[in-house]
């Protein structure tokens, strides 16, 4: 939620605005007085990394009386209010959306009562409202995300991590609850991250026979010396009878059928807590951004309906407010039993998840293959952190699907010496949580963009070797995120996190020390998305990246704006450079050219940051974007190579047979690889247009940097706007 006030409270007075913090929510509006206070640039510092709200949140009972509002209203007039930002749940939003629509009539109350002035109802006569869905529970239709999920599922999986240690040492099974009493997120995408045997969710419950197939499987497990066992369960987790299933009814479970020794962990609160991933600060802070001139907007027109930010694809949009709150109808759908009703009104992206799900946690064993083909899985190129998910995913979505997998080690080197296994449902098991790659990943010599122009090479053979006259296609995996065809690669949002993390106990370590600034070098080769990305989610100063050319005048420019910074109350600095961005002004260069510039006024410390940002456990993000991805792509084997089956055999040489299966704005798509030559600069290995350089302007504004903020690609505005600070106050206060 702090990145999100952070950036509401930087982009409004970067266009002119005066923006105010209502601290303890409903509740500080309601009471007014000091819980009404104008917000500063400096006074939303040092927040990113701020877990929970630093304004306060509070439930207010008051606020749904018409007495409560009637007082809101009067606080907001007193301080020339006329925009609300609001960052909650359905409920939160759902209240919002009753105030405007009664903030005529309160004016008219209040004028009545003598509270306010003619001139002051003139003034304030419009009430407009912009929702953001703050909520671990990721319960709200019309957003992929909710503002707080990824964070949740990171102390989710955390411990879990944490737990699976224990557990292989002593053979046991652990039970655990996560949050979630009426929306089933949590468990299920936890259960994905962390390789669980079976997982219950108040929107799937499971048949009458269920405990007959989960002590199948557990028992499946072990006999095949697998030496622990996972059960996530959701708070409010019912069977088909709606009956609540508890840990402790499962664990009793457990113990009496099949002799397991077996443990419960409740992880309550602390799902709530600690740092924000690098996602949820970059989600809220392009949302805050979004909801800003979402107001701008709305004060030119009194008919605008109460929208909400929400994330779709990889697109931040507006939608009606009260359109998606009417969707949430889910419990009702629940309390008659309409279960299959309640997954699909949960959203898109809850319904495909649920699918993946049931490919590789709800099976058994115990079933037969149903198919002739053979499906083989190999990673090229350098390791990424998710990549060990997206094989287990593809190896047992594969079996599931009647194929005989196969493993090829070491990339196109062991593909090339025949290094190929078969690969069975149980040799992938526990691969998830662990890092780099485990079927081995080998640089070949012969290869630039490694696994893509792998693929375009295999695809051009087609003419020579019928053998290459099979469906293939890649799932992108690099920390890089420098793939044409894709705008997210498995393996970068773990690296961000890495980025993110250092850049905080960097920016900590100075608090004892003022005026310093960090020179940080990152990884990307000729790609600065990394340092992009990771400079929004950590609050950098400057990025220097190769696809923004930048010569001595702007490092000089840089220098000057953080000389001023040093000025104010924040007397630090953050500088990240991507490593190919320029090949003179390297860090060096950079790290001497600040600490002789800066003399007197502030002093200078690098850091590079190197392989640490390729290593460590998978992110939650990382985990199910590569078990979705790979998934998919299975499916899309099997179905290619049932088209391609004739005269008893596979062929097939077309175009759209050999295809990179990548997120594209707000779907995932395949395309042919030699449809996306055109789209790539193979001697930078990057695609010739990225949509994240969208987000450099974003980044220079809650920088405090003067800069243009194009939204043609913003929220629902079909023409190219401008938004320029403005240099006078204007009437639209937040």
């Amino acid at each position: 939620m702090n990145a999100a006030v952070r950036a509401v409270v930087r982009m409004g007075i970067y266009v002119g605005a005066k923006v105010y913090f209502i601290h303890e929510g409903y509740q500080g509006m309601v009471d007014g007085g000091d819980n009404i206070i104008e917000a500063t640039w400096e006074s939303v510092s040092s927040m990113l990394q701020v877990g929970g709200t630093v304004i306060g949140s509070a439930r207010c009972k008051e606020f749904r009386t018409h007495e409560g509002r009637l007082k809101a209203a009067l606080n907001l007039v007193k301080h020339s209010i006329t925009n609300l930002c609001v960052i909650g749940g359905d409920g939160s939003l759902t209240g919002a959306n009753l105030f405007r629509e009664e903030w005529s009539g309160l004016l008219n109350e209040l004028v009545e009562q003598g509270l306010v002035s003619e001139e002051e109802v003139r003034s304030n006569s419009e009430l407009h409202i912009v929702g953001m869905v703050g909520s671990i529970d990721n319960d709200f239709c019309g957003t992929d995300m909710t503002i707080g999920t990824d964070s949740a599922l990171h102390r989710i999986i955390e411990v879990v991590d944490a737990i699976m240690t224990t557990a292989q040492s002593h053979q046991r099974t652990f039970v655990l609850e996560v949050m979630g009493r009426h929306c089933g997120y949590l468990a299920m995408v936890s259960a994905l991250a962390c390789g669980a045997d079976w997982v219950f969710i108040p929107e799937m419950p499971p048949e009458d026979d269920w405990e007959d197939v989960m002590c199948q499987k557990l028992s499946e497990n072990r006999a095949e010396r697998k030496r622990l066992n996972i059960i996530i369960v959701a708070e409010g987790a019912i069977d088909c009878h709606n009956k609540p299933i508890t840990c402790d009814y499962i664990k009793d479970l457990v113990v009496r059928r099949l002799g397991f020794d077996t443990r419960v962990t409740i992880l309550g609160h602390v799902q709530r807590g600690g740092t924000p991933s690098a996602f949820d600060r970059i989600l809220a802070s392009r949302m805050g951004v979004e909801a800003v001139l979402a107001l701008l907007e709305a004060s030119d027109s009194d008919n605008t309906p109460a929208c909400v930010v929400s994330l779709v694809g990889n697109q931040a949009v507006r939608l009606p407010l009260m359109e998606c709150v009417q969707m949430v109808k889910v419990q009702k759908a629940m309390d008659e039993k309409k279960f299959e009703d309640a997954v699909r009104l949960r959203g898109r992206y809850f319904t495909q998840v649920s699918v993946y799900a049931a490919s590789v946690i709800y099976v058994t064993t115990d079933f037969h293959p149903q198919s002739s083909f053979n499906v083989a899985v190999l990673n090229v190129g350098a390791p990424a952190a998710g990549m060990n998910g997206a094989v287990r995913s593809a190896v047992r979505v594969g079996i599931t699907e009647g194929h005989k997998m196969f493993a090829v080690n070491d990339g196109f080197e062991g593909f090339y010496k025949g290094q190929i296994k078969e690969i069975k449902w149980g040799d992938v098991g526990g691969w998830t949580g662990q890092g780099g790659s485990l079927l081995g990943t080998k640089r070949c010599w012969f290869l630039m963009l490694q696994a893509y122009v792998g693929l375009l090479e295999l695809s051009t053979a087609r003419d020579k070797y019928n053998e290459f006259c099979v469906p293939m296609v890649m799932v992108p995996a690099t920390v890089s995120n420098n793939i044409p065809g894709s705008d997210l690669s498995i393996g970068s949002d773990t690296a961000l996190n890495a980025i993110t993390d250092t850049c905080d106990r960097i920016k900590q370590s100075a608090s004892g020390t003022k005026r310093r600034v960090f020179i940080i070098e990152t990884m990307g080769g000729y790609c600065g998305y990394l340092a992009t990305v990771g400079g929004l989610a950590a609050g950098a100063d400057t990025v220097y990246i190769y696809e923004e050319p930048f010569d001595i005048r702007d490092l000089q420019a840089n220098v000057e704006h953080l000389t001023q910074k040093m000025k104010t109350s924040i007397q630090r600095g953050l500088v990240l450079r991507n490593e190919n961005c320029n090949e003179n002004f390297n860090t060096d260069f950079i790290y001497q050219l600040y600490s002789e510039e800066g003399q007197g006024v502030f002093d200078c410390r690098k850091n590079i940051l190197g392989h640490m940002q390729q290593g460590g456990a998978p992110s939650p993000f990382d985990r199910n974007f590569g078990t979705k991805v790979a998934a998919k792509a299975i499916q899309w084997v099997t179905k290619t190579l049932k088209e391609s089956f004739k005269g008893g055999r596979v062929f097939t040489n077309s175009p759209d047979t050999a295809c990179l299966l990548g997120m594209r704005r707000r779907a995932m798509v395949f395309q042919p690889v030699s449809q996306l030559r055109d789209e790539t600069d193979f001697v930078h290995r990057i695609p010739k247009e990225q949509w994240w350089l969208k987000l450099r302007p974003l980044m220079k504004i809650l920088a405090k940097y003067k800069t243009s903020y194009d939204v043609s690609d913003s929220g629902q505005l079909e023409h190219v706007t401008q938004i320029r600070p403005r240099e006078t106050k204007t009437s639209a206060d937040i």
